[in-house]
């Protein structure tokens, strides 16, 4: 009979993170100010290199971690388009979406996480990891943990290696960042439905921080037509006086949380356990409500013998059973002239209102008077840095 010493099972970390992403930084941050000895292995030369993610965010998603005002800009409505390029506003009063400098955004929360206590290796691509006794060895790296988490996007690597569940239904969205235009209004964020070009989900105009966002986004495996896109709304927009700064793509979970993310001492997050809205394609607010809560739950798992994190966050995570039917619906994409009669009629605008707002914002505020009051405000303007210079 062979024993083991028991310093053979001591571990170089108690948490490694697969993934510099919202919810892989969100957790190192909570699990490392927790007490835990964390590791996040990024590919990337750095968090911010390389984004392909929007970064627009509810105002729920600022709820869940404070950010820097100077990273962000208010957007307080949505103009949404049908086919035939009419429109509607819509608005809930006192409720505002954040455009976000995302590079930016993903920099300082590594820097926060660093400062909580994680190690950060970045250009470290994950290569693949095996169990060793109780622990995990992390392939090509002189690595040991104790508790493993993904958070490595929608086409996990972690999910493949521990032969978890892994997302089979995307949207495919590519999007430029363009000098800022002088004919968006930057009251809105600019919506665009329409089965010939955005089959499945919309195009957008958003309003960033220090550039124009514009993008569109398709389902069921289609490849976005943006140059269409651009050409279509460039009467609105005078796309040709803006130039390009820099283009991004990528696929998003659209198929809901994934049933099995988790296997004894590893466990998905984020975008790799498909917490996105099928509906809406949001996720950063998910990111960082449940990848906080995926650090704490590992620090408490590890620390003080509670349950498997996974087993409490099943619980927590919303399963968007409702979303889920209305993505179905989304891809049936009906025909451009049912959507241009539809969009003029009022259930429809009371339908996108509680899509976009979901009965969110003040209440007791009058919303003719919160019309006025967003007349009379100048949303022309980006944030402002620190040091007082306009960003």
């Amino acid at each position: 009979m062979t024993c083991r010493n028991r310093n053979e099972f001591v571990a170089d970390f108690d948490l490694v993170i697969i993934g510099a992403s919202f919810a892989g930084l969100a957790a190192a941050r909570t699990a490392a100010m927790r007490g835990l000895k964390v590791a996040i292995l990024e590919a990337k030369r750095e968090p911010g290199a390389r984004v392909h993610t929007t970064g627009i965010l509810v105002p729920e998603a600022a709820e869940e971690i404070d950010i820097p005002f100077w990273l962000t800009r208010r957007v307080p409505g949505v103009r949404l388009y049908a086919p035939n390029m009419k429109s509607i506003d819509l608005f809930s009063p006192g409720y505002a979406f954040m455009t976000t400098r995302t590079a930016d955004l993903l920099r300082w929360l590594a820097r926060e996480a660093v400062m909580a206590g994680a190690k950060l290796i970045c250009g470290t691509k994950f290569r693949g990891a095996e169990h060793v006794g109780p622990l995990i060895r992390i392939a090509g790296e002189d690595m040991t943990t104790r508790f493993l988490i993904g958070a490595d996007g929608a086409r996990s690597r972690v999910a493949r290696t521990f032969r978890l569940d892994v997302n089979e239904k995307f949207l495919t969205g590519i999007e430029v960042e363009m000098e800022p235009s002088d004919r968006l209004d930057k009251r809105f964020l600019h919506c665009f439905a329409g089965s010939a070009l955005a089959p499945g989900y919309i195009g957008w105009a958003a309003p960033g921080p220090d550039v124009t966002q514009v993008g569109l986004a398709v389902s069921g495996g289609r490849k976005p037509d943006l140059n269409g896109f651009l050409e279509k709304t460039s009467p609105l927009f005078h796309w040709d006086r803006s130039a390009i700064r820099e283009r991004r793509s990528g696929v998003i979970p659209c198929g809901g949380p994934l049933k099995r993310f988790a296997e004894g001492n590893v466990m998905l997050i984020g975008d790799a356990a498909g917490w996105v809205s099928p509906m809406t394609a949001g996720g950063i607010r998910t990111a960082f409500r449940y990848g906080r809560r995926a650090g704490a739950l590992t620090a408490d798992h590890l620390l003080c013998g509670g349950l498997s994190p996974d087993i409490l966050l099943k619980r927590q995570v919303p399963r968007f059973w409702l979303k889920g039917l209305l993505r179905s619906g989304l891809d049936i994409n009906l025909p451009d002239a049912v959507l241009n009669t539809a969009l003029a009629t009022a259930p429809m605008r009371t339908f996108a209102e509680r899509i976009y707002f979901h009965r969110r914002g003040a209440r007791g505020i009058d919303r003719k008077s919160y019309l006025r009051w967003l007349e009379a405000n100048d949303f022309s303007a980006g944030p402002v840095w620190r040091n007082g210079s306009s960003g």
